[in-house]
């Protein structure tokens, strides 16, 4: 039996509206274009994925939020660039932050939201069987995304010198390619830890409607 969408009617609609919402938003008159355009890309490749994949693999409800709230986090991004998010600038400011942090943000959540996907996909077709696993290769998974998303990073800046900048952000702090992917596996590390059993029930939920 082909299992049925996980986000059906209204909270489906809500999903989507937020997403395309956000994502006008985001496109008018940012920052730079280009940069803009590099960093929303990828929400919009995984909404194009997600729209593809809906009933033939429809996810469960905590991975779709999951997804939502990161494609929101580069579409942010995206419209001021990483390193001139407002809002930052003034928590910044109260703990006294010497640079803008909302890209530690967004590379937390590069960690925290991958996770709960790869433990989907791993779980759903048997991919791990031995759960002892699991945890170790989930991690391995998401540290070796966060390196490639580095990898484009450093291509992106040989190809345009103004993307070291507004791309990269790295706001001149020497370990920024170090502390990025250490908070990615950070962010892996809590949402195994905080969100596994949530997901087991909803996984179980979807389990029984196939």
């Amino acid at each position: 039996m082909r299992a049925a969408p996980y986000l059906p009617g209204p909270a489906g609609w809500l999903w989507l509206i937020t997403y395309v919402g956000v994502l006008i938003w985001s496109g008018i008159e940012p920052h730079d274009r280009l940069t803009w355009w590099m960093e929303v890309s990828p929400a919009m490749l995984g909404l194009a994925i997600l729209i593809a994949t809906r009933r033939r693999f429809p996810l469960t409800p905590l991975a779709y939020v999951l997804i939502l709230l990161f494609a929101i986090i580069l579409m942010v991004g995206g419209h001021y660039t990483y390193a001139r998010v407002p809002a930052f600038d003034v928590i910044g400011g109260w703990f006294g932050w010497p640079r803008n942090n909302f890209d530690k943000l967004g590379h937390f959540a590069q960690g925290l939201v991958p996770a709960i996907v790869a433990r989907e996909i791993l779980l759903r077709f048997s991919v791990v069987r031995v759960r002892a696993w699991l945890a170790p290769i989930i991690l391995a998974i998401c540290l070796a995304i966060s390196a490639f998303y580095e990898l484009i990073e450093w291509w992106a800046a040989l190809l345009n010198e103004q993307a070291v900048e507004s791309f990269l952000g790295t706001q001149g702090y020497v370990w920024d390619t170090q502390s990025d992917m250490a908070l990615a596996l950070l962010g892996a590390a809590v949402a195994l830890l905080t969100l596994s059993r949530w997901h087991d029930r909803q996984l179980a939920a979807v389990t029984s409607n196939q």
